[in-house]
């Protein structure tokens, strides 16, 4: 039996397009049975998320996706709370300097963007536009807005993907640190998206302590999925699985749409089971 569930997913809190009330609204019309909104290196959106999925009942998990880095590449994990821990002090103290540090980001891609590719956009017009911290979606956007001649998938590919000249790390918080300080506050961490980790095998990541593997994931293959799948049975993993839905139709190539993967009930539960539902 295939249940209807998406633990990763973005609002306008970090770089998607629906503010979180909305998105549990869209979550409940597509018929899902668990919703995790986990925004970048932020917990702003929990809390009306929560209420919202109350009225609606849909089953919640607070989570955040945490920027981090290892072998000079940047690392995801998501981080699933149990409890109201999000709201310790400390923790979100560290996400306020996160966020400053995203502000900081966002200048420098921009100076980067004229340096190496001549595209000059304006920081305050694109904040402007923005509701929450600016990452790359609102800058793709607004070179678009601007005129340039660049495909979706060209900017990111090329212009602001790793690979470019222009691209800047987040603030570089070591991998292990980071699932140590999600750790601490009680939350099941999991790798996100080994699809895309380009310089580092997966395997090599089972050293480090995660509860999780997002095994199932809109741009694995069938293949991949297996192959993700095995490995989170042979280190002892759970199993999770994300759309990374960032609000943008279901024409969004980087992206799933809200509830678009599914997963065998026996595959999830243990999952559900750590996180306590």
């Amino acid at each position: 039996m295939n249940i209807k569930a998406d633990f990763h997913s973005h609002t306008t809190s970090s770089d998607g397009k629906l503010d979180p009330k909305f998105l549990v609204q869209l979550a409940k019309k597509e018929g899902l049975n668990f919703l995790s909104i986990t925004d970048h290196d932020t917990t702003a959106g929990i809390e009306p998320a929560i209420l919202e999925s109350k009225n609606l009942n849909i089953r919640f998990i607070p989570g955040i996706e945490l920027s981090t880095i290892y072998n000079d590449e940047s690392i995801h994990i998501l981080g699933y709370f149990r409890d109201d821990s999000y709201k310790n002090r400390n923790f979100q103290n560290f996400l306020v300097e996160m966020q400053n540090f995203r502000i900081y980001r966002a200048k420098k891609f921009i100076i980067n963007l004229e340096k190496f590719f001549n595209i000059k956009i304006d920081y305050k017009e694109v904040s402007k536009n923005t509701k929450g911290v600016i990452a790359r979606p609102h800058l793709a956007k607004a070179i678009i807005d601007k005129g340039y001649n660049y495909s979706w998938d060209y900017i990111f590919d090329k212009i602001i993907g790793k690979d470019s000249p222009a691209y800047v790390h987040n603030k570089k918080i070591l991998l292990e640190d980071g699932i140590a300080l999600l750790k601490d506050l009680n939350a099941v961490v999991v790798l996100a998206h080994p699809k895309l980790i380009k310089k580092t095998p997966v395997e090599e990541f089972m050293k480090f302590n995660f509860d999780g593997i997002e095994t199932i994931y809109y741009l694995n293959s069938k293949e991949e999925e297996r192959k993700f799948i095995n490995l989170a049975k042979t280190y002892n993993k759970v199993i999770t699985c994300g759309s990374d839905f960032h609000g943008n139709g279901k024409e969004d190539t980087k992206h799933g749409f809200i509830g678009s993967v599914e997963s065998p009930y026996n595959l999830i539960k243990p999952f559900l089971d750590l996180i306590n539902l």
